[in-house]
């Protein structure tokens, strides 16, 4: 089925952005209340405060993020689920689970881990001036053509259900509710976004069958195809895929363009930085182990791990 999910065009600054969505939330989750100490959630003598829920919110990827800023019910489910974690770690903890040899083994790997991590993050960050608006704008201007962003349709859908395969009966079924909107949509002044909210067999009926913006090279070929000789307001005869059939009306058009330099500059910028920190990352560990020499008993490795 066509569907934003599964055509959703990544650009190539969808790395900036996800770069910026990771930095952005903790700093308006601050904004919106100062108070660390404010109880936000309690069950029985387990508590979750603000504090907490912002640092909790600071270890998701970055999509998890912005939901959970954007839609309550899903900062909800972040909430419970660390209360859920708080609960099972109490019963743990009531049962001295932290005392086994295996547990304090696995929390000790953590400790180095983390350690020797976030050392290497510290030593490795770019200084603060880097990059200067002339070494941004250089990057800018040698990478201009791997920044094409390709033409976008912003389109709707109506889709009937006919999964290649299904019994006479179901077929039957579905061709007549495909007849029924050819002839609704080749009335005079049809409502395409109307039909859609009527008759379409996906979620898009609950917008009129807004699919939104989707990059041309991340569209199905045999929507592509079509999609390609239209213009603003044209609509596509039903095309057969796999799951059914699909009628598409383009909204809008985007023609393939290259993204200015202001409205990169921030994201690149940032980009960049990422970039020198793991430039300088991978030097510092180069250097520490020329300046220390390792030994390996490769006889006693071999027999480590024994083979079959």
């Amino acid at each position: 089925m066509l569907r934003p999910s599964s055509l959703q065009a990544t650009s190539a600054l969808a790395g900036c952005l996800s770069i910026c969505l990771l930095l952005c939330p903790a700093q308006r989750l601050r904004a919106a209340d100062d108070s660390d100490s404010t109880i936000i959630a309690q069950v029985g003598d387990t508590q979750v405060t603000a504090g907490e829920i912002r640092t909790a919110l600071q270890s998701l990827d970055a999509n998890t993020q912005a939901a959970a800023i954007r839609d309550p019910a899903s900062l909800s489910k972040v909430v419970r689920l660390l209360l859920a974690q708080r609960l099972v770690l109490k019963e743990a903890l009531a049962k001295k689970w932290d005392q086994d040899p295996s547990v304090t083994a696995a929390l000790e790997r953590l400790r180095d881990n983390a350690i020797s991590q976030t050392y290497l993050q510290s030593v490795s960050q770019p200084p603060p001036g880097y990059p200067s608006d002339a070494e941004v704008q250089a990057a800018y201007d040698a990478n201009k053509s791997k920044m094409m962003v390709p033409r976008q349709f912003h389109i709707s859908q109506i889709f009937v259900a006919d999964p290649k395969g299904s019994d006479p009966t179901a077929d039957a079924k579905a061709q007549v509710k495909l007849d029924a909107v050819r002839k609704a949509l080749a009335k005079k002044d049809a409502d395409f976004a109307a039909v859609a909210s009527a008759e379409s067999d996906d979620a898009s009926t609950t917008n009129g069958g807004d699919l939104g913006w989707l990059l041309e090279t991340r569209i199905q070929p045999e929507i592509r195809s079509q999609l390609g000789s239209l213009s603003k307001g044209g609509v596509t005869p039903p095309i057969r895929l796999d799951d059914g059939w699909h009628f598409l009306k383009v909204l809008q058009i985007k023609d393939a363009h290259v993204p200015t330099f202001d409205e990169v500059k921030s994201d690149l910028a940032q980009r960049m930085r990422v970039q020198r920190a793991q430039e300088n990352s991978q030097k510092y560990v180069a250097k520490l182990m020329q300046d220390n020499p390792v030994q390996v008993n490769e006889l006693a490795l071999s027999k480590v791990i024994k083979q079959p």
